[in-house]
């Protein structure tokens, strides 16, 4: 049986096209909506307009981000990522749907019985009316192409099954860690990309750059990425609580009392904190005007943030607890490509076997 390499099968090249069209016919259709109500109003002299170019940007970031996962988990042959990029499809789904009410809201403004204004207006030849087709078209696109991955995916979880079987062996106990450790990195990419929509959103949307929040929001994008690049490189290397860095004026390593994986998760608990309190800013009686026409979408983005980042924190402890029980190799190294295993027929002197790690076995006795 052998490991087939990077984008090497039909399912592997098949999967990532479906992204790559899906991707292409979705931001041509956001791209036009962005167009023709860029192309008749000006989309700085009402805040409302400001979600369809939002909506864009959202997608854009969307769209790029499950095409580096998918990427991602193919040349890891990471089976958990791959079932996290169909639940994060789904989630994309949910979100286009909404954006689609939350346009409307915010280009049909005028309340007048009847409305015959092509701005504000909801009637026929309006531009809420040129727009909706188009944004419509999103869902059901990702809806469709979220069926079909699901095909691929299934081909996909057979093929990556030897891969971790020659990673790990046939240790269940060090599958049972080996999967933990996947779903915990899975999780932290999500985060990222959590945080950066909610992040987008407010600072496009909402926030004024004169304010304490804009300033605040600011200064939470490079804590964030930190936090998850630190608890990601504390997880794979397993630092507990000290990380060796080399001295540029001397050969000898010294030790930085950087407590890494410890802090990554005390940070996290601050991180809850943190998108508590912008969930409560969004229905404040004293801000809840501003978040009007993006209320739905920040609520289902922050309380989804909170729930991963949560996940995240409970997964991490789980990993945590697994240091040091002989897991830390399979975590530094990649499954090598075109793995063989010996035929049935091959004389049994010399065999290896990935259940013992590569160890000879002996030879045979055959009983006839």
């Amino acid at each position: 049986m052998a490991v087939e390499p990077f984008l090497g099968t039909r399912a592997q090249k098949a999967f990532v096209a479906i992204i790559v069209i899906n991707a292409a016919v979705v931001l041509t259709m956001v791209a036009i909506a962005f167009a023709l109500v860029a192309t008749n109003v000006d989309t700085s002299s009402r805040p409302s307009y400001k979600t369809i170019p939002c909506y864009l940007a959202l997608f854009g970031l969307a769209e790029v981000f499950e095409l580096l996962m998918a990427l991602d988990a193919l040349k890891l042959r990471n089976i958990i990522q791959l079932a996290g990029i169909l639940v994060f499809h789904v989630a994309l789904v949910v979100f286009s749907a909404l954006q689609v009410h939350e346009a409307r809201v915010a280009l049909v403004f005028l309340k007048d019985v009847p409305c015959t204004e092509f701005l504000g207006c909801d009637g026929p030849h309006t531009l809420w009316r040129k727009v909706e087709p188009f944004l419509i078209v999103v869902p059901c696109m990702l809806a469709a192409s979220w069926g079909i991955m699901i095909f691929f995916v299934r081909e996909l979880f057979g093929e990556f099954g030897w891969a971790v079987f020659h990673t790990i062996g046939a240790n269940p106990v060090m599958k049972t860690m080996y999967q933990w450790y996947q779903i915990m990195i899975c999780l932290l990419k999500f985060d990222f990309f959590c945080f950066a929509g909610v992040t987008m959103q407010m600072l496009i949307l909402v926030l004024q750059s004169s304010t304490a929040e804009f300033g605040l929001t600011i200064a939470a994008i490079p804590i964030v990425l930190l936090l998850l690049i630190f608890c990601g490189l504390a997880l794979k290397r397993e630092i507990k609580w000290r990380v060796p860095f080399k001295s540029f004026y001397k050969t000898t390593y010294l030790e930085d009392i950087l407590r890494l994986m410890t802090i990554s998760l005390i940070v996290m608990l601050a991180a809850e904190v943190y998108f508590i309190y912008k969930l409560v800013r969004f229905y404040q009686p004293s801000s809840e005007g501003e978040y009007e026409t993006t209320r739905a979408t920040l609520t289902v983005f922050t309380i989804v943030a909170f729930l991963l980042l949560f996940a995240t924190f409970a997964v991490g402890l789980r990993c945590f607890s697994d240091f040091d029980k002989g897991l830390a190799s399979a975590k530094m190294h990649d499954v090598p490509e075109k793995v063989t295993y010996s035929k049935p027929n091959t004389p049994g002197v010399g065999e290896r076997s990935s259940y013992a790690g590569g160890i000879a076995l002996a030879p045979r006795l055959s009983i006839e």
